[in-house]
């Protein structure tokens, strides 16, 4: 028995919380943002990043797509994202890919998207401050 396995959640938009851990999600690109460098202060590399807004049926979320994923994703499409995670920005809750994570097209497309509920408007706190 291994303490590093997770247990992959099967999950709904509307039942994200910050701090989940293999995280599998079904969900449809609604728009995204203009494409941005942002500079690692680590090592100092530029990388590319737009901000997709993603929905299903119980709410909306903001995920960045980051690098070559960004050619892969296409506004409208529906996606199964793979043993993702959540994590805050700013106070507020964003679905991550990671790097051991992925998307792929969904089997079934969404084609009702409840843009009342957005996770990522609600503010979590900063616990950083």
């Amino acid at each position: 028995m291994s303490d590093n396995t997770i247990e992959a959640v099967e999950a709904t938009i509307a039942e994200l919380k910050p701090g989940m851990k293999s995280v599998n999600i079904t969900f449809k690109v609604m728009n995204t943002s203009d494409e941005r460098s942002v500079d690692s202060r680590k090592t100092g590399e530029t990388y590319r990043v737009v901000d997709a807004q993603v929905g299903d049926s119980t709410g909306i979320i903001l995920m960045p797509i980051w690098n070559e994923t960004i050619e892969t994703i296409k506004v409208g499409e529906t996606y199964t994202l793979t043993n993702g995670y959540t994590g805050l920005f700013k106070g507020n809750l964003r679905l991550q890919l990671g790097k051991f994570g992925s998307i792929a097209s969904a089997e079934a497309p969404i084609d009702e998207v409840n843009s009342e509920v957005d996770m990522s408007a609600e503010d979590h706190g900063s616990r950083q401050r």
